[in-house]
């Protein structure tokens, strides 16, 4: 019985093993691999070879676009969470039951549009004949359009746009969990309103926002589209330079240990978020 419960357990895992090897141990093999080569002229020499690795902490531009993707990627996830939880909240606790389903969907309605759309939607809005810089002029705040297209600020506002509704829906998932009466015996203890939250609520609900925050992370430093419409050419980030040695060069090598680096990144924030990111605590 043991041995055929094990046949039947192994046969259930192993399509999803074979799955994972085939797209993403094996293609994160010949990455490695790529990333360990190097490129004379055309030809590109197989070996061990740190060289890319060199360079991108000796030249000043692939060095500067990792600096700018963590900036971006830390200030997007830092204001969407300071966003989010509020909004959570007011959905969980502040919105009538029946009308929670109502407002959700329109929470969630960023989702349905394209991801191009939006960028190129915001690049009118933010652009010096857009709605804002008319809306400022209008009123006397400003006398000459700003430059708010094609800059840090126009990236920044795309990618807050999309991911204060994941990050809602992360938090609100958490929020609706509590039980009332976990404000309550603290109330009942003498804690005020804002100790409440702080040393009850808010702990407890900290896997909801590690999980939307490292969702964000993921999806924000590997972005190409939003950086390159709203951000232009001014700042590269990783996944522009990539695309650059990939398209315009042909430089795979330097390519892949871009992307090495990146994934390195994203393992460093899974491992800061680790403790709290059981599935089953969310």
């Amino acid at each position: 019985m043991a041995i055929s419960n094990t046949l039947r357990g192994w046969g259930f895992v192993t399509p999803a093993l074979f799955w994972t090897l085939a797209f993403f141990v094996a293609p994160f093999a010949i990455m490695l691999a790529m990333s360990l080569a190097t490129l004379e002229g055309r030809e590109l020499i197989w070996g061990f070879d740190l060289a890319n690795y060199r360079r991108l902490f000796g030249q000043s531009f692939l060095a500067g676009a990792i600096v700018v993707s963590l900036q971006i990627t830390l200030t997007v996830t830092l204001i969407s969470v300071l966003l989010a939880y509020p909004l959570a909240w007011i959905i969980a606790f502040r919105v009538p039951p029946r009308w929670q389903r109502l407002v959700l969907l329109l929470a969630i309605l960023p989702f349905w549009t394209s991801y191009v759309v939006r960028s190129y939607s915001w690049l009118l809005v933010l652009s010096r004949e857009g709605i804002v810089n008319k809306a400022l002029m209008s009123l006397g705040v400003i006398a000459e359009p700003l430059q708010m297209a094609s800059t840090r600020f126009a990236t920044v506002t795309g990618f807050v746009h999309f991911f204060v509704m994941l990050l809602t829906l992360t938090i609100f998932a958490n929020l609706v969990q509590l039980s009332p009466n976990y404000r309550r015996a603290a109330t009942d203890l003498g804690a005020s309103g804002w100790q409440a939250f702080r040393h009850v609520i808010l702990p407890l609900t900290l896997p909801g926002i590690m999980v939307g925050a490292f969702l964000t992370f993921v999806l924000c430093i590997g972005d190409y589209i939003t950086p390159q419409i709203l951000g232009g050419n001014n700042e590269l980030t990783v996944p522009q330079v990539i695309m650059v040695q990939l398209g315009r060069r042909g430089d795979f090598p330097l390519a892949a240990a871009l992307s090495i680096v990146l994934m390195g990144l994203v393992t460093l924030a899974y491992l800061a978020c680790a403790r709290w990111l059981r599935l089953d605590r969310v």
